[in-house]
Formats: C-alpha cells, structure tokens, sequence
C-alpha cells in the first residue's frame, strides 16, 4: 500500500458541487464522480471523513427573501445536508464502500448522531464518515462544521474541493489576470483579505493549526495526489 503523506483527512464538499450544470437538485454523474475519489482513496488506507454543504437544495440565506424566520432556514439548510449526504452514503455503498452517516441533529431513523469518540472509532475501522446537519446550530456554515470536525477528529488536514484549482488574488471566474498562490500563511491569507473560509471556521484552524487545502475537486485523481504528496491546488498552513 503507498505511504500517504496525509493519513486521516476531512474533505468539505459544497452542496453545489452536487448540482453538476443543474440549477439545483443533485446530477447523477457528479455523484458518482465524488464518490469514485472518494473510494479511490479509501482503497489507498486513507481514512476519510466527509462534511457536506446543502446550498443545492436550500440556504438558510435564501430564508429572508421566501418570508421564513432565520433561525428556521438555517435548520432547514442543515437537514438539505442530510439529504445530500444520504445520497453519497448511497452511492458509495453501491461501490462497496463501508460508510456511516452521523448528524449533529438527531434522527436517528436515517443516522448515527455524531459522538467524537465513536466517529474516530468508524475511521479506525475503514468507514467513511459523513458528517451532516452542520455543527447542529443556527449561525455557523458547513465550513465551520469542516473546521469543528476536523479537530475533533485530529484529522491531517481539511481538503476544500472546489471549482477553481486553489486561492487566487482574486475571482479567477471574474478576473483574467488573478494570480493564484501555491502556499499561503494564515496571516497572509487575512492580510490579504482573502476568502478561502468564513472566518469562524478560517479562525479555528488557525488557532488548532489546521493545514487547509484548497483545490479544484472537479479534476480527476487530484484528491490522490494531494494524500499521496504531491502539490495540488493552494495550501493554508502556519
């Protein structure tokens, strides 16, 4: 088996990744494509934990302009993350990959609640973890649950998938001439202004000095060649 310069990973997914060149909703082809990286590195011994957004079924943001309190969308922007990571759990099953679902919100029907000690048992065994519902409270995004679960777990380090293939100076998107970095300093990046987390999630790995990986999840075989090494995307470090 290679030697994995990354051992025990978090990988954040956005929930609109899942939406491929829909509008919403989850495409079929992008869900395998997810779950196929995924399963390539479960195959390498890495063990993997997986946070997932919910942006393409619901945002709590999306909450004031339909006339619903804010607390409320959030909760309902974190039980489209569930949808979305049953939908991963399922596609990875169907791979043959050993899988537990875990929510910081109870419901027990569909997933485990997330209990630390039991989520490094999982990995310990070869599961992959996913990890849904947030951090389970209103006010804090799926980068912040990345961030929390991260540590919680002693994780090597959070890959940020993407569409873009790292951090740039500016959108890349929008910008012709953005220049993108290969390494970057948590002060560089606030210095900068940058935006690679919001900033509860961007403070927490600071302070846990939580390397954060951001790289373009799009791209094939990238997320073997960041755990086998290799310089792929943007690193954040200290």
């Amino acid at each position: 088996m290679a030697e994995l310069k990354y051992k025990r990973i978090l990988l954040k997914l956005s929930g609109e990744s899942l939406m491929g060149t829909q509008r919403f909703g989850i495409e079929a082809d992008m869900l395998g494509h997810y779950a196929q990286q995924v399963k390539e590195l479960r195959d390498l011994g890495a063990e993997i934990a997986i946070v997932i957004g919910g942006g393409n079924i619901f945002r709590g943001l999306q909450a004031e302009r339909t006339g619903i309190e804010g607390v409320t969308g959030d909760y309902m922007g974190m039980l489209a993350t569930v949808i979305n990571g049953l939908a991963l759990q399922s596609a990875l099953e169907s791979l043959g990959v050993y899988t537990r679902m875990m929510t910081a919100l109870k419901m027990e029907s569909v997933a485990e609640p997330y209990i630390r000690r039991r989520a490094i048992r999982h990995l310990e065994k070869g599961r992959v973890v996913i990890c849904a519902a947030g951090t389970g409270n209103p006010f804090f995004t799926t980068d912040s649950a990345a961030a929390l679960r991260a540590n919680e777990i002693k994780a090597d380090v959070i890959l940020k998938g993407t569409r873009v293939d790292g951090i740039y100076t500016a959108d890349p998107e929008k910008d012709p001439t953005a220049v993108r970095f290969d390494k970057l300093t948590f002060a560089k990046v606030i210095s900068l202004g940058l935006e690679v987390m919001d900033m509860t999630a961007f403070t927490l790995c600071r302070e846990n000095n939580m390397p954060i990986i951001v790289f373009d999840i799009n791209k094939p075989d990238n997320l073997r060649r960041i755990i086998l090494g290799e310089e792929v995307g943007t690193l954040v470090e200290a």
